[in-house]
């Protein structure tokens, strides 16, 4: 962190959050006649503008045995289609000096590009003709997959972390299709074929089932008939809409235990709790988003502070929350042992239930609430310095079938959040009947 970043964050804890809550942009939106949704938000601080094709399809949509589709379909988009020979896209946008990549997570594939505002025609040129005429030809997907195999291994199977949460949240998700990774198990990207990608494409790439979300310095005024040339002629045709993944309110309690290579052991506890989707009040939501932050997301907060910093039980505590998914979210708490400590994992979550029900049976002081707000409040504006985090937050709104302009509501929502609000939250929500815990030991020398 700079000097100079590090003065804003010390002077905005002085701040009220009228003046953290900086006015929103100019926005804009309309919907083409094929039914694609664009919207258009207006910076002007530098020539310089984000464009992003948000689909409404990510690993939740996918059935049993076809996971991983919606990964695969992403990476074979940049294959060819009607215009571009495999990797010409790729090309062009690097010839022009973009800043271009796609992902795919739960319920969304974005593709997305940041460059001069005068060759956005170029982008949705390109972007228009992947939406629609796609190749998909078998011969590029049997290499391409083999690539997907081994982004598996390397991300996945050879990272313990990443094998722990993986397996934690799939017994987190027993009524859901939410559990399954982004990436796919690997026996199901074994097993995916060119048609499997074709009908996923042909059932989810509508523009009805789509949003262009541009940030930058653009207007109205330039970027609608530039819309309606490149994507306004893609002809409008039947979808598979998406569905919510709700899941159990209080699935029972539920544990995993593995063994891996690591210095120390681990416990993750994750908790089954509502997104802003699917929750009956948003209130509920912002109050869950806070207690992640009292939790563990953040320097000061109640697990790294007492766990970590003072009683060094834990060599690292964290929680973690997001409140947008269009089915229901997690609240998990990571931590792993100090090396140097004897307790058991049982012991260290007793520990960390200790601290829970703190909060269940005491309210937090109204100072520790307020610095938490103003922590989450302070890192939702400094996001807005970066064109491609307000289209991000845009996008990922509309997409999981939330209004844009809640955004514009977030500041205000979270200032009406009470201790009590808190408490009512770690009581309804962190309890044993929503808890599925992963046990990660060391693993033992084979002899």
């Amino acid at each position: 962190m700079n000097v100079a970043r590090s003065r804003m964050l010390l002077f905005s804890w002085l701040l009220p959050f009228s003046a953290l809550a900086e006015p929103a942009q100019p926005t804009h939106e309309f919907t083409l006649g094929n039914g694609l949704k664009v919207l258009v938000r207006e910076d002007h601080r530098a020539p310089v503008v984000t464009a992003q094709l948000w689909f409404r399809v990510g690993s939740s949509d996918e059935p049993p045995g076809k996971s991983g589709l919606s990964h695969a379909l992403e990476h074979m988009l940049f294959k060819g289609s009607s215009k571009t020979c495999t990797g010409e896209a790729t090309a062009i946008l690097d010839n022009l000096g973009a800043n271009h990549n796609a992902f795919t997570d739960q319920d969304v594939t974005t593709y997305h590009q940041t460059l001069q505002p005068h060759q956005l025609g170029v982008a949705f040129e390109l972007m228009a003709d992947m939406m629609s005429t796609a190749t998909l030809r078998a011969e590029d997907f049997i290499p391409e997959r083999a690539v997907i195999q081994e982004e598996r291994r390397l991300r996945t199977d050879d990272n313990p972390d990443e094998i722990a949460h993986e397996r934690l949240t799939r017994i987190a998700y027993p009524a859901s299709s939410s559990g399954a990774p982004v990436i796919g198990w690997m026996h199901d990207i074994q097993r995916l074929t060119a048609d499997d990608l074709r009908h996923w494409y042909q059932t989810r790439y509508a523009p009805g089932n789509a949003t262009l979300v541009l940030v930058g310095d653009v207007t109205l005024e330039t970027i609608k008939p530039l819309a309606e040339r490149y994507f306004g002629v893609v002809p409008a045709k039947p979808f598979i809409a998406p569905t919510t993944s709700l899941e159990l309110a209080e699935p029972g309690e539920r544990t995993i235990t593995l063994h891996q290579a690591i210095a120390a052991p681990r416990l993750i506890m994750s908790f089954n709790v509502p997104s802003l989707v699917t929750a009956e009040n948003r209130r509920s939501v912002h109050a869950l988003r806070l207690l992640n932050i009292l939790l563990g997301d953040s320097p000061s907060a109640r697990l790294p502070k007492r766990l970590q910093l003072t009683d060094r039980l834990f060599s690292s505590a964290t929680s973690h929350y997001n409140a947008l998914y269009r089915g229901d979210s997690l609240l998990t708490l990571t931590a792993q042992l100090n090396p140097h400590r004897t307790e058991s994992l049982d012991q260290a979550q007793a520990r960390i239930w200790a601290l829970l029900e703190e909060l269940k049976t005491t309210p937090p002081a109204p100072a520790e609430l307020e610095r938490a707000r103003t922590q989450l409040i302070a890192r939702q504006v400094y996001d807005r310095d970066a064109i491609e985090s307000q289209a991000s937050l845009l996008g990922t709104f509309e997409s999981v079938g939330l209004p844009w302009q809640l955004t514009e509501q977030d500041t205000h929502e979270l200032n009406q959040v009470t201790p009590a609000d808190i408490q009512h939250a770690a009581i309804t929500y962190l309890t044993r009947q929503r808890l599925s815990s992963a046990h990660v030991h060391v693993e033992k020398p084979h002899e």
